[in-house]
């Protein structure tokens, strides 16, 4: 039955078994961790066999040694194999596509991106769009960009909002995560790349930070397919707006893995310049220890399967947990991704910040709400990301069905007060 369609007397019935049920949890005494889309022990433990590599000659050169400042040939034609783009518009880095992405933005505020350094101008302006993720956001609260939220539908970004937000010379660019997006697990449509390729911003140095974290992360042998971007920017003469990044974070060790960034010929160059006087190279011992584990592209495919066979249960659990206690009461909807590492629940109006601390209270620990907003501020109160890599499965079945409780709790409260 619909909440909204109880009369007083039924809610506060309502009210009164969700508490029994919610007390009953909350004298357990759980310690239980949704925070975070950190990948959980048994899919760390597949990697571990990465360090039994004792031969550290790659490519004909030692890479214990200087040299090779962009990255090892062969990790940048593994990663160039994955993304099906040309090697030499591959480089290598650190252990995070965080650390890409900071690095890139950093440098078009302090040098430019063909005009004027972004610190030098007035005002500069993101596009972000919501709900999204928040190391994004940090990021530009970092440099003092003002965020413009733009909405998600389930093809992307709203192309409508965004190329008119583009008419204003002060939006210098836009983060997308455009498959298995962070936090609805959404896809972007082919539309909708080949209308981001052919954007016509009004800022000659217009980025896109395309955040491809996921592109590898299907929970099934049948995931969702995204358009490679490279393949539409020439046909508008825009190779330069975009620059891609993506890590084996999730694919190996989040704090041991390699990144990749892709992009143009033009940005690579000066991306290459800057990292001369920044780095004599990242960590090629560990380029040559992911290439020598995955042998190829198609070992890494096969290697993501076993993430696959480990996360889809994780998946299923929880929206067994949403569709078995929330479906049918007009209080919740989500998204039933087929990748990455979230599920997205939009609740009630009013009632994420109460799910949040009421979850809290009983023991479960959710990310922030408010967090897949540009400065923690959801103007809905409605969006709450959930994570089920990290638990076991056990403790995930305890966390979903006491979220779902939350959940219902919450917005009985909203419609009795």
């Amino acid at each position: 039955m619909l909440y909204s369609e109880m009369n007083k007397d039924q809610l506060l019935q309502e009210k009164k078994e969700l508490k029994k049920r919610y007390d009953a949890f909350k004298a357990r005494g759980l310690q239980l961790d949704m925070s975070r889309g950190k990948p959980g022990k048994d899919q760390l433990d597949l990697s571990t066999g990465i360090y039994d590599v004792k031969n550290y000659i790659a490519d004909g050169l030692d890479v214990r040694n200087y040299g090779m400042l962009d990255g090892i040939p062969s990790c940048k034609k593994l990663f160039a194999d994955l993304l099906d783009v040309d090697a030499k518009n591959v480089i290598i880095g650190p252990n995070a596509s965080l650390t890409l992405m900071f690095d890139y933005i950093c440098q078009c505020y302090t040098h430019g991106a063909g005009d004027t350094p972004w610190c030098r101008l007035d005002e500069v302006k993101f596009l972000c769009p919501v709900p999204g993720y928040d190391r994004h956001f940090t990021i530009c609260e970092h440099f003092g960009i003002k965020m413009i939220n733009v909405p998600m539908t389930d093809e992307g970004p709203d192309m409508d909002a965004v190329e008119e937000l583009v008419k204003d010379k002060n939006v210098k660019g836009m983060f997308c995560v455009p498959k298995y997006s962070n936090p609805q697990g959404i896809t972007y449509s082919d539309e909708t790349v080949k209308r981001i390729a052919a954007l016509k911003p009004a800022a000659k140095d217009f980025r896109i930070i395309w955040d491809n974290a996921y592109f590898i992360h299907d929970l099934t042998d049948n995931g969702d397919e995204l358009l490679n971007i490279f393949d539409v920017l020439p046909k508008y003469n825009n190779e330069d707006m975009v620059i891609e990044v993506c890590s084996t974070s999730k694919i190996t060790f989040p704090g041991a893995g390699v990144s990749a960034l892709i992009a143009s010929d033009d940005n690579i160059a000066s991306i290459k310049k800057r990292l001369n006087a920044q780095t004599i190279s990242y960590d090629k011992m560990n380029q040559h220890r992911h290439v020598q584990f995955f042998g190829n592209a198609d070992g890494v495919r096969e290697h993501m399967r076993k993430h696959a066979s480990i996360l889809k249960p994780k998946f299923d659990i929880v929206l067994k947990h949403l569709d078995d206690e929330l479906s049918g009461k007009g209080i919740a909807s989500w998204v039933e991704p087929n990748g990455g590492y979230f599920i997205s629940l939009d609740v009630m109006e009013g009632c994420a910040k109460r799910t949040g601390e009421l979850c809290r209270e009983a023991g479960v620990t959710l990310t922030t709400v408010g967090a897949t907003y540009p400065y923690g501020i959801d103007p809905h109160d409605s969006n709450i990301r959930i994570a089920p890599s990290f638990p076991p499965v056990a403790e995930l079945d305890v966390a979903a069905e006491l979220l779902c409780i939350c959940v219902r709790l919450a917005c009985v409260e909203k419609l009795l007060g």
